[in-house]
């Protein structure tokens, strides 16, 4: 039988070894971590990640036939493959059945902050969702909708003095959104459980930020508080619906890029000069914070089922050279909405189920090289600088270069419907750069050129 008060000295001198070496070890590894370059959570005061980054809006009732959370997963792929890397998920609460409109209502008449959708399916559905995501690289927004609630959110019950009241002390109703009624901000409790309700949202799902509805109509003094209590615990990107100027000194990231969204129609149909585009963004200029980002689009759920975004507004060629300027313009977050990369020539139903059908994704290959080329390339970062480049007529040919770090970029975009003599007299431009489109070198001299009606052209230096 064996003396386990027996220790032989070879085993003792044995056992210390391995002590010293794990000790060793773990010293060694305590000392690789405290020496290793850390990466930089936040840039010019927002998430490192979505300087260069972009946004792909996800309208999950119609995304696929069974509209769930599970049935999308299976498009994650497919999105990263493509360079997607924000999802932002339209509201996947609950929606409220009195006043509802349609048959299935609108996501944004929300019934409980707390709870999901279950025509998307359930919370643990979504954790999954979101953590395949992540598994992916790839970030998640949420929807979040804070002026109003549903018809019969459960607050109308259990804090009815959470709303603003009408002239017959109901629930009031903003605007014509008669399915909705309005929160009362002035209510400091109501502002507590608003916040608490997306802390539930971050501190269950990991989510990595939210998209403001109508966050135009909410007070600055709210956000201040509501967003430096969220970053508490998580740097998280926040986008709000609107474009007042109050919003970006009240702690979001982006806001929307409304103004020149609607100049960018003009254009398109021929009732303003390209050179409108330059008017707005100098007001953006002057009216916001120098580190500010607007988010650009060509489509967003707004848009595509009231204004015939983008297969109206932009149609056939004409949404190429529009969508080349969202990506490349500065201080500025791209948007993708569902579907435009198949694209989906219609408008799709806001309140009925109207499955997105995806077969061709013929314009994949298009944001894959955009989304790829603003990724990589550091002259496109929201703080490179910008310049115009006069190479035409203006008035139809809208052309800037982009440099940081010694990286240059020329984008040159015929916003027009006929062709347009191109001619290069800047020195600094001419050279053999790289043809992101041609997928080769080229030779840009001083001789003109023709660039086709809805043209466009970025080179890489």
């Amino acid at each position: 039988m064996q003396n386990h008060y027996f220790r032989s000295p070879n085993i003792t001198c044995m056992k210390r070894l391995i002590c010293l070496l794990s000790l060793t070890a773990v010293c060694a590894a305590s000392f690789c971590q405290s020496s290793a370059p850390k990466i930089k959570q936040v840039i010019d005061g927002h998430p490192a990640w979505i300087m260069n980054g972009n946004i792909y809006e996800v309208n999950v009732r119609q995304y696929t036939p069974q509209g769930t959370f599970n049935a999308f997963s299976k498009h994650l792929v497919r999105l990263k493959n493509m360079g997607v890397q924000t999802l932002w998920f339209m509201p996947i609460n609950p929606i409220s059945k009195v006043g509802r409109k349609g048959k299935l209502g609108s996501y944004y008449a929300v019934e409980n902050y707390t709870a999901v959708n279950p025509e998307f399916g359930n919370i643990n559905d979504f954790k999954v969702l979101v953590s395949k995501a992540h598994a992916l690289g790839m970030k998640v927004v949420i929807d979040w909708v804070p002026n109003h609630t549903g018809a019969d959110n459960v607050w109308l019950t259990t804090h009815p003095d959470f709303f603003v009241k009408d002239s017959t002390g109901k629930a009031a109703v903003p605007y014509n959104w008669s399915d909705v009624r309005q929160l009362d901000y002035k209510n400091v409790v109501m502002q507590d459980s608003m916040i608490a309700a997306m802390k539930f949202w971050m501190r269950t799902c990991n989510i990595d930020g939210f998209r403001c509805d109508v966050a135009w109509n909410v007070p600055g003094t709210f956000w201040k508080r509501c967003i430096t209590e969220l970053r508490k615990k998580k740097y998280i990107f926040m986008l709000a619906e609107g474009d007042k100027t109050y919003l970006h000194p009240s702690g979001f990231d982006a806001t929307y890029s409304w103004e020149l969204f609607h100049a960018m129609t003009q254009v398109a149909k021929g009732k303003l000069p390209a050179t409108a585009l330059d008017s707005v963004e100098a007001k953006y200029g002057k009216q916001y914070p120098k580190n500010a980002l607007e988010m650009l689009f060509t489509s967003n759920h707004d848009e595509n089922s009231d204004n015939k975004a983008d297969y109206g507004i932009f149609p056939g060629p004409v949404h190429a050279p529009f969508a080349v300027f969202t990506f490349t313009m500065p201080h500025n977050v791209p948007l993708i909405y569902s579907g435009q990369e198949e694209p989906i020539l219609r408008a799709i139903r806001f309140f009925d189920k109207d499955t997105i059908v995806f077969k061709n994704f013929a314009r994949a290959p298009f944001y894959k090289t955009l989304i790829a080329m603003r990724k990589n390339n550091i002259a496109l970062s929201p703080e490179a600088s910008f310049r115009k480049v006069h190479l035409g007529d203006d008035k139809a040919v809208y052309a800037f270069a982009r440099e940081k770090a010694g990286k240059k970029v020329l984008v040159i975009l015929n916003l027009s419907a006929a062709p347009q003599t191109i001619t290069l007299t800047d020195g600094g431009l001419m050279g053999n750069p790289y043809n992101v489109f041609g997928h080769k070198r080229a030779r840009l001299t001083a001789k003109p050129w023709t660039m086709e009606a809805w043209g466009y052209a970025i080179y890489e230096y």
